[in-house]
């Protein structure tokens, strides 16, 4: 079906809309858009065919891109701590610094693996390190 369908866009654009509305109808079960113009319909039908021949977007680029067209603040970034990153997080009413080196992080002169293990170590509870130090927000 849908290989004889021409998706050369240069193809689609020379038809004429009857002809465009006719293949419309093999390549989605929904009525065209209203005042949809001629152009625009040729470029609709070659994607269509093309998303049937190679697969249409994937969920999470879909939910995506939904989220954009209503206008919803895209999700924050994760913030990363590179080499060479001096994090600082006060707690109890001491400011306590961490050093990101390739190894790991530093903290009072000791290697340690992970900023989770530096939340524990000044803590004593179990934290995410990341969260700790205000690299992530609590998901909510």
């Amino acid at each position: 079906m849908v290989a004889s369908l021409p998706t050369n866009l240069e193809t689609l654009r020379d038809m004429p809309r009857g002809e465009l509305l006719v293949l419309w109808e093999t390549v989605s079960t929904e009525a065209p858009p209203n005042r949809t113009s001629t152009p625009f319909l040729a470029r609709l039908i070659a994607y269509e065919a093309q998303a049937q021949k190679h697969g249409d977007l994937g969920k999470r680029l879909q939910s995506t891109l939904e989220r954009i067209a209503a206008g919803d603040p895209p999700p924050e970034a994760a913030k990363i701590a590179t080499q060479g990153t001096r994090l600082v997080r006060k707690w109890n009413g001491v400011q306590h610094s961490v050093d990101v080196t390739a190894d790991g992080v530093i903290y009072r002169g000791k290697t340690f693996r992970s900023l989770s293990a530096v939340a524990r170590e000044i803590t004593g509870a179990r934290w995410s390190g990341p969260r700790f130090f205000g690299l992530q927000r609590k998901q909510t």
